[in-house]
């Protein structure tokens, strides 16, 4: 495969790089380790002429490693009898090959004497004080029992008394905690690492795989401050895929199963109420209905085209208290709204009022609504047709048709208001707080359809408002 001409000028290359055959191996263009030998024996006997000599003691010839001294040695074998990995104590170290760790330390546990100079350090047992196994007395089952009860104990105690752990059995937890408790058994009791391996029915390889990274800085302690303080500033609203969209933001790259797993340790749980039995505004037919020019789809691509509204009771214990608000499909901001303690008429007629008087000329928006008495009485069909906007009316009892209406109910209800005392708050105090929730809903609460912006925001880049 390769004339002479070839040979020649992979030989020069080959020698001028100082690489060895199997460095060279995979190079493009270039032959195997083995055929390079081959060539490099044809060069020292002559059969290659090379512009260039081939030196001594062959090229091609792997190289022996770099002799250490006692003292990094000695340091290596101590810190692998603290349980650091070879690999780590390599890269602290300097080494060439950290596979002569083992070996180093097999001697020194020997009592071998090394090239450069003896060193030995303390040894696990004292040899003296170790008893021939033909000696060694049975442990008695009794006393064998009792060191299991009284390590379960010690366990126990420790459960209690980390708040982390707390509630939780050994099957529950995770290596990594086992580790801890581990750790802090052997500092407390004194128990061999044997004993604790055996009780917490973990390997040995996974117990030291975790112990390395106890000693490791949290690399994410920043960013888990930073998560926490996002769910409470948000009123524990946001979960992990909210989160993770305020971390990109503002420039921190973290996947979101990290988010969700440092919320699932921190407890950052955005807590939801079952669905219950919804209140109806239903009166029967009233007045002729309109067609559903909606058909479920909810999607918009420009303002003040498609709005939807409907009604929902918020049953406190000294009142009640109903919202009206008209939503925009375009982005999911909440255009006007109307609250009472009535659900009567005005409920609806102000809130229509309030949002025609933000559309400009030439804008006549689809207004779709269920079927309830409020949008079938002359007040309400008399403002449409002033207003010139085209009403839409979903099936009867079918709430799925103004899904999208129901869905900011939800979100609403979810977040602001269940699992919250409402004993204390009067009438004035609750629709103040539910006028900050639909602020902070307009303007600051993110959502992933708009790329993680607000609705205010999201038409604040598109140059639709100021």
């Amino acid at each position: 495969m390769y004339s002479r001409e070839e040979k020649i000028q992979i030989m020069e290359a080959f020698l001028a790089s100082g690489l060895t055959a199997a460095a060279c191996d995979r190079r493009p263009g270039w032959p195997s380790r083995n055929l390079l030998r081959k060539w490099l024996k044809e060069a020292e006997r002559g059969d290659l002429p090379l512009s260039v000599a081939v030196p001594k003691g062959h090229v091609g010839k792997r190289k022996r490693h770099e002799r250490h001294s006692a003292k990094t040695k000695a340091e290596a074998v101590r810190l692998y009898e603290m349980g650091r990995r070879p690999v780590d104590i390599g890269r602290l170290l300097g080494l060439d090959c950290h596979a002569n760790i083992r070996v180093w330390w097999k001697k020194a546990m020997k009592g071998d004497r090394l090239p450069e100079e003896t060193f030995k350090p303390k040894p696990l047992e004292d040899p003296k004080e170790v008893e021939p196994m033909a000696k060694k007395k049975e442990v008695l089952p009794e006393v064998a029992a009792l060191s299991e009860v009284e390590l379960e104990n010690a366990v126990l105690r420790l459960l209690v008394q980390d708040a982390k752990m707390a509630g939780c059995d050994l099957i529950s937890l995770s290596n990594k905690r086992k580790v801890e408790l581990g750790e802090r058994l052997r500092l407390e009791s004194g128990r061999s690492l044997k004993e604790i391996i055996d009780f917490l029915k973990i390997s040995k390889s996974s117990y030291e795989y975790h112990r390395v990274r106890l000693t490791l800085p949290d690399k994410l302690a920043s960013v888990r401050d930073r998560i926490t303080a996002i769910f409470w500033e948000n009123n524990a609203c946001y979960g992990y895929r909210r989160i993770w969209g305020v971390l990109k933001a503002e420039g921190i790259r973290i996947s979101e199963k990290v988010v969700r797993r440092i919320m699932s340790k921190q407890g950052l749980k955005v807590r939801y109420e079952p669905k219950m039995k919804r209140w109806s505004s239903y009166e029967g037919e009233l007045s002729g209905a309109v067609k559903n020019l909606v058909k479920r789809d909810f999607h918009s691509g420009l303002p003040n085209f498609l709005w939807l509204t409907d009604i929902t009771e918020f049953s406190l214990t000294d009142f009640k208290c109903y919202l009206s608000p008209v939503i925009d499909c375009f982005d999911g901001k909440v255009v006007s709204w109307n609250v009472s303690r009535h659900p009567d008429a005005s409920l609806a007629n102000d809130m229509l009022d309030d949002a025609i008087a933000t559309l400009v000329d030439g804008e006549h928006p689809i207004i779709h609504t269920d079927r309830g008495a409020h949008y079938r009485w002359p007040g309400w069909i008399e403002r449409c047709d002033k207003a010139g906007l085209n009403r839409s009316m979903s099936a009867k009892g079918y709430t799925p048709d103004n899904a999208a209406c129901e869905g900011f109910f939800g979100r609403l209800k979810n977040e602001f208001f269940y699992h919250r005392n409402w004993r204390e708050t009067n009438y004035e105090q609750f629709v103040e707080k539910l006028k900050f929730y639909i602020e902070w809903y307009n303007d600051i609460r993110i959502k992933k359809s708009l790329g993680w912006m607000s609705p205010v925001q999201f038409r604040k880049s598109l140059g639709l408002v100021a």
